[in-house]
C-alpha cells in the first residue's frame, strides 16, 4: 500500500499518482487528504500523526512544502514496517514517532535518510518530480531494504529538521495551552490533555464559563462545550455549529482554562 497526503487540492495529486503507477504498475494507492491547510506544516503533521498509525504497513508519501524549489532536503523515514517520504521541514517526524509508539517502540526506532535527487523538471512541483519517484523507489525495494538504495544516506538527529508540538502548562486549577488545529467542522483542537477535564462539569475558557461534556449531544444544539476529541486533547466545540467562531479562536491562539 502507498498513501498520499498533501495540501495540493486538485489536480496536482493526479500527477503524483501517474508517476507512481508508471513506475510501480499495479499498486494500491490510498488518499489520506489533499486539503490540508495550505503551507501549514504543523497542521499537516498533526493530522498525519493522528491518521497514519491506523494503516497497515505502507509507504506514506506526504508533501506540504512551503520551501519547494529551495535547497531544503528530501527525506525518507523508516519506522518498523512503515516508511514516510517527504520534505525536510519537520512534517514527517510527529507521525513517525506515533507510528513507533503504536508498534511498541520509541524515538530510537525512527530512522531518517537523506534522499539525493537530480535537478527536477519543475522547481515548483517537487511532489511529482522528487518525492513521488523517491516513494516509488522505497516501495519497489521494500521498507526493510532502504539501506540498499544508493541515493539514501542515513542521518543523525542534528542533520534534519524536527517538529514538536507545544505542551500545555497544567496547574491544579488552571491550564494554559493553544489551538493546534481547527478541523473542517470548526472544532478548535487544543494541546490541552483531555484528562484535565476529569471530574469537572464546567470550566472557564478565556473568561467564558462553558459546560464540559462527553459528546456534542451533552448540550443543546448551538451551545458551546468543552469535550475530549478522539486524539485525546480538549476541544472547544459547538453542538452542530462551529467552535472556532463561537469561542473566537484560530490556530495558534492561546487558550486559558480555569476550574
Amino acid at each position: 500500500m502507498l498513501t498520499l497526503a498533501s495540501d495540493f487540492g486538485s489536480p496536482y495529486p493526479a500527477a503524483m499518482k501517474g508517476v507512481l503507477l508508471d513506475r510501480l504498475g499495479d499498486v494500491t494507492l490510498v488518499d489520506v487528504a489533499h486539503d490540508f491547510p495550505r503551507q501549514d506544516v504543523r497542521a499537516a503533521a498533526f493530522w498525519l500523526r493522528e491518521t497514519l498509525p491506523y494503516f497497515p504497513p505502507a509507504v506514506h508519501l506526504a508533501v506540504v512544502d512551503p520551501g519547494v524549489g529551495t535547497d531544503r532536503a528530501a527525506l525518507a523515514v523508516r519506522v518498523g514496517d512503515h516508511a514516510l517520504v517527504g520534505p525536510d521541514n519537520g512534517l514527517l517526524l510527529p507521525p513517525a514517532r506515533r507510528l513507533a509508539a503504536r508498534q511498541g517502540g520509541d524515538e530510537s526506532d525512527v530512522e531518517v535518510f537523506d534522499v539525493a535527487y537530480d535537478d527536477p523538471d519543475s522547481h515548483t512541483f517537487h511532489g511529482r518530480d522528487v518525492f513521488a519517484p523517491a516513494a516509488a523507489d522505497v516501495h519497489a525495494v521494500g521498507v526493510d531494504a532502504l539501506d540498499g538504495i544508493d541515493r539514501l544516506t542515513p542521518l543523525t538527529d542534528d542533520d534534519y529538521v524536527d517538529l514538536t508540538f507545544p505542551e500545555a502548562t497544567v496547574a491544579s486549577d488552571e491550564v494554559t495551552g493553544e489551538v493546534l488545529v481547527v478541523d473542517d467542522f470548526g472544532n478548535a483542537i487544543t494541546n490541552v490533555p483531555g484528562d484535565v477535564l476529569a471530574d469537572h462539569d464546567e470550566a472557564t475558557v478565556n473568561g467564558e464559563r462553558v459546560p464540559v461534556g462527553d459528546s456534542f449531544a451533552a448540550v443543546s444544539e448551538g451551545d458551546q462545550l468543552l469535550t475530549v476529541g478522539s486524539h485525546g486533547y480538549v476541544e472547544c466545540d459547538v453542538n452542530r455549529g462551529r467552535g472556532d467562531e463561537a469561542f473566537g479562536l484560530a490556530t495558534g491562539d492561546a487558550v486559558h482554562l480555569e476550574f
